[in-house]
């Protein structure tokens, strides 16, 4: 088993370990490495057909593979190192990375700084509690899209829907342009989890009814799901008897949520949050271990891959003055100085804390509220005073928000311990 060192090793070839790369090669950082599970750079984006990509990046729309092929050739372009094929085993704290594949077997990097890039999975059935058998035809609406977009195979002609992540909306409108009948998507909760673009084009461009506050009870078929039973839920998300529905389907696709891929970071003692499911991280992106960064969907789940690239581009350039300071922290001796905490109406925010000392510009505060709001204002408070707020129409769960702090502002308050985003009284 061969070990050897690089400056920077990133965990994971899709569009956040990508950007991640590119933005530390620029910022003076040779020695990178890029270490990817799949046979391909570019991620879960290489089976992204559809449009939709790269407006705010490249200002022009663009397909999922595109997208991914416009950092995967800048990569190639600058000779950044990646494997493929390769599985990421375990992460140390001391951030040496062990994994395997074909060409080398098991080997080990010994990394200065460790970028953190892996993506997240779908939710699975076994985590929904649906009761029923375990007949063929249940699949993840991420798997259904593989299948349709890359396999070239069908899973099924008559589809419902569980969950309107935007995943499952969009393969609703994929398995309607292949020919197949969607009978409805249903969601628990009382709102959409997908982006409201979305439903309107792949659901109400199509006439495939969304069922808001409606699960599935029931599965029915032993060997090939034959149909399945869908109820309303009261306001405690508990079936209501009597609402139940029967439809007749050989297909159910769950797009119930995404999970951070983060087995690897609680391997290496990296603190999480139990609400994003990612790591706790201050404006550099850093995690609680010092030169190991955290970006993209691993962090918390994106609703759109231009920010992905945004956030992934920051952790390069923080990861690369890590490494560039001799492995010294970029900020004073207190690290993580000011709690980011989430304040009326608020779910989570990412960064969870700032060092002041180290906002260079501005630090950008995204995050997502609980529930579906109309016309609120949203505030920045620094020690539960007011710094500005900002009026918002519409904010609703399945679309991230977004606060820029300026570093001017935090000159302001020089002692401040907490910044609170939430809603304004």
């Amino acid at each position: 088993m061969y070990c050897r060192t690089v400056d920077i090793a990133i965990i994971g070839g899709g569009p956040a370990g990508l950007a991640a790369a590119l933005a530390a090669r620029e910022a003076g950082v040779q020695d990178v490495l890029i270490l990817e599970r799949d046979l391909k750079l570019g991620g879960i984006l290489n089976q992204c057909i559809h449009n939709g990509f790269g407006l705010h990046t490249f200002k022009e729309e663009l397909t999922g593979p595109e997208y991914a092929a416009r950092f995967a050739d800048r990569v190639i372009a600058e000779g950044i190192e990646y494997k493929l094929g390769t599985m990421v085993v375990d992460l140390s704290k001391d951030k040496v990375i062990t994994a395997m594949n074909r060409e080398d077997g098991m080997f080990t990097i010994k990394a200065k700084a460790v970028i953190l890039a892996m993506g997240c999975r779908e939710r699975p059935r076994g985590a929904l509690g649906i009761p029923g058998f375990r007949p063929a035809g249940i699949f993840s609406a991420g798997t259904a899209q593989r299948f349709v977009n890359i396999e070239g195979i069908m899973p099924g002609r008559e589809v419902v829907i569980l969950g309107s992540g935007d995943i499952g909306l969009i393969m609703a409108r994929r398995m309607t342009l292949e020919g197949a009948k969607v009978k409805l998507v249903a969601e628990l909760m009382p709102y959409s989890g997908g982006l409201k673009r979305n439903i309107v084009q792949c659901l109400n461009d199509y006439g495939i009814p969304l069922k808001l506050s409606h699960t599935v009870v029931d599965i029915k078929g032993k060997e090939r799901v034959e149909g399945v039973t869908v109820a309303q839920v009261d306001s405690k998300n508990k079936p209501i008897p009597g609402t139940e529905e029967f439809y007749a389907c050989d297909t159910l696709l769950l797009s119930c949520g995404l999970i951070p891929e983060n087995e690897l970071s609680m391997g290496a003692g990296v603190e999480m949050s139990p609400i994003t499911g990612g790591a706790v991280v201050d404006n550099t992106l850093e995690t609680s271990i010092p030169g190991v960064y955290a970006c993209g969907n691993v962090l918390h789940v994106h609703d759109l891959v231009d920010y992905v690239s945004e956030e992934a581009g920051n952790a390069g350039r923080s990861a690369a003055k890590y490494v560039q300071n001799g492995e010294e922290p970029a900020r004073g001796t207190e690290r993580g100085s000011i709690a980011v905490k989430t304040g009326k109406g608020v779910r989570y925010t990412v960064p969870s804390k700032v060092c002041a000392e180290t906002v260079e510009k501005d630090v950008l505060v995204r995050f997502r509220v609980d529930n579906v709001y109309r016309d609120v204002k949203l505030g920045i408070f620094f020690d539960g005073e007011l710094l500005r707020s900002v009026k918002k129409r519409t904010v609703a769960p399945g679309e991230m928000e977004e606060l820029r702090i300026r570093k001017e502002e935090f000159e302001k308050f020089p002692n401040a311990e907490t910044i609170t985003i939430g809603f304004v009284d």
